[in-house]
């Protein structure tokens, strides 16, 4: 099994929105995953929409007096894929860690795979309320995929080699990626843990869903941390300079 670990645009926001009560900006990167696995190649998250390289104040609103966007032609998530002489066409599953802009702006790009999201978060991307309250954008995620919603812990090929965890707070139903390579385990900890620090520290960010659910889910990350397994942070500048660009 091949993990491919690619930046799909980066933001420059707040660094409170990341570390509550934190002043400053941070400049992160916009990650998201390839995995080839023998039964078929998996996505998780597909980064901006190809629309914020030139007009992100028409694609993200609001968000735009939040975020700079820098994200260049060539890094769209069609783009890294086919880099690495993989179709997007041939993707068979789009795991969304959650349905925020970020992580699946280029979900309309993966036309074929069949979506895997947590029940709970699907049903918060159809709630006016929640959309509202959540700053979702159903026009990110609603393309009409073949959608598989899961509840809880979900093992994609039934091998133990690729399982979806719920780490709930960061939203409804956050979910992060639990990969079993030949070299050893990484979780691939989505928005659950934007930093290092979120980690070492229990330091949420400001806009949380559910404090306590989100704290929950950074002790999970954080013992299987400590029983070997190698953490991907969501959004940390720092850690994603030592990560490999293909992992084995």
């Amino acid at each position: 099994m091949r993990l491919h670990a690619f930046t799909c645009g980066w933001l420059d926001g707040p660094l409170g929105n990341f570390l509550a009560g934190e002043h400053g900006r941070l400049r992160v990167p916009v990650p998201c995953f390839l995995i080839e696995h023998p039964q078929g190649v998996v996505l998780f998250d597909s980064g901006l929409h190809p629309q914020t390289q030139h007009d992100p104040d028409g694609r993200l609103g609001v968000v735009a007096k939040v975020f700079g966007v820098e994200f260049a032609p060539g890094e769209e998530v069609t783009a890294r894929l086919a880099a690495v002489g993989v179709d997007a066409g041939r993707v068979r599953y789009l795991v969304n860690s959650h349905l925020h802009f970020d992580h699946t702006g280029g979900n309309q790009q993966i036309p074929n795979a069949r979506l895997v999201v947590q029940r709970r978060e699907w049903e918060a991307g159809h709630d006016a309320d929640q959309i509202a309250r959540q700053f979702y954008y159903p026009h990110d995620y609603d393309h009409g995929h073949d959608t598989l919603l899961v509840d809880g812990e979900h093992d994609l090929f039934g091998d133990g080699r690729i399982v979806c965890l719920p780490t709930h707070g960061h939203t409804p139903g956050h979910q992060s990626l639990r990969l079993r390579l030949d070299s050893g385990e990484v979780i691939l900890t989505g928005d659950a843990c934007y930093l290092r620090r979120t980690l070492e520290q229990l330091h949420l960010p400001s806009v949380v869903d559910d404090p306590e659910a989100m704290r929950t889910a950074l002790l999970r990350l954080r013992a299987l941390r400590d029983a070997g397994a190698r953490l991907i942070f969501g959004h940390d500048p720092e850690d994603w300079a030592s990560v490999p660009a293909l992992m084995t």
